[in-house]
């Protein structure tokens, strides 16, 4: 049987023996005669950076929730990473990407071939992210693949572009896209996530801001990246600024994610909960 999570008041850290299990989280217990409300689970693909500091995989999380399977982000690294934890990518709604750098969106190309030669695909495939997401994938496609780039793939690939601040119903999921402070070339975005009565907040690449800290009341899950812990960059969180932080953020999970070099090589020092690649969190 697995075993059930200690409760903890909202913004308090796990100790640092419950921060590296690979499966975490449980649904609260129900009482007699309630209803439970149905499980969300997140999949933690990867958790390192664009370095892939500590052998750690590229950005990518996967939420199953009813009636929907989706990715949020999609590193280069995402298909060894779900087949290694037995997920099917045919299982795949649509991506939804935070920004355009390859370490969150390079994983696109080889979903398409997955979809294309292994296991052949029909159903439409739904990507979502900033502008210019469609001339970026096709691009990114066509330097990989050429000739499979400039044959019909057997499936649709529906992009659509989305808008800060302008909530998009996608099935079953709400996601309201969040400008975050990360790359000037790029529009980047954070998004506030919900499906099935739970809410997810992730930050994508980021600054910190006080628009996250505002947004992550409340929510079950907050992912938040966490890059540096001495270098102080104006794209990034370090450790240090989500620490002080985190005691009145007021969510009811925080888990740093997209950890650089100087984080994985401090882990014994840190409070906070921590990612890994494979751990799954049940909302």
């Amino acid at each position: 049987m697995p075993r059930r999570q200690r409760t903890r008041p909202s913004g308090k850290s796990l100790p640092a023996r419950a921060r590296r299990t690979k499966s975490t989280g449980s649904s609260p217990a129900v009482r007699p005669g309630t209803v439970r409300m149905p499980q969300v689970r997140v999949t933690v693909l990867g958790s390192g950076d664009a370095y892939g500091a500590g052998g750690r995989l590229h950005s990518g999380y996967l939420v199953e929730a009813p009636g929907v399977t989706f990715l949020v982000d999609c590193g280069p690294s995402v298909l060894q990473a779900l087949k290694r934890g037995g997920h099917d990518p045919a299982a795949l709604d649509f991506v939804l990407l935070s920004h355009l750098h390859g370490d969150h969106f390079g994983g696109i190309p080889f979903l398409f071939m997955q979809y294309r030669y292994e296991r052949p695909r029909t159903r439409p495939l739904g990507i979502y992210g900033p502008p210019a997401t469609r001339a970026r994938v096709d691009r990114l496609f066509t330097a990989l693949y050429e000739r499979t780039a400039a044959e019909p793939l057997g499936f649709a690939v529906e992009f659509t572009e989305l808008r800060a601040s302008e909530a998009r119903e996608v099935g079953p999921v709400r996601i309201l896209p969040i400008l975050v402070p990360h790359s000037p070339e790029l529009v980047c975005f954070g998004y506030r996530i919900d499906v099935a009565g739970r809410s997810l907040l992730y930050s994508g690449d980021t600054a910190w801001s006080s628009t996250l800290a505002d947004l992550a009341t409340g929510v079950a899950l907050f992912l938040c990246e966490c890059s540096t812990w001495e270098t102080r960059l104006d794209i990034h969180i370090a450790y240090p600024e989500i620490a002080a932080q985190a005691a009145d953020l007021g969510c009811r999970r925080l888990v740093l994610t997209h950890l650089g070099s100087e984080v994985v090589a401090r882990l014994d020092e840190i409070t906070l909960e921590c990612a890994t690649d494979g751990m799954t969190i049940v909302l």
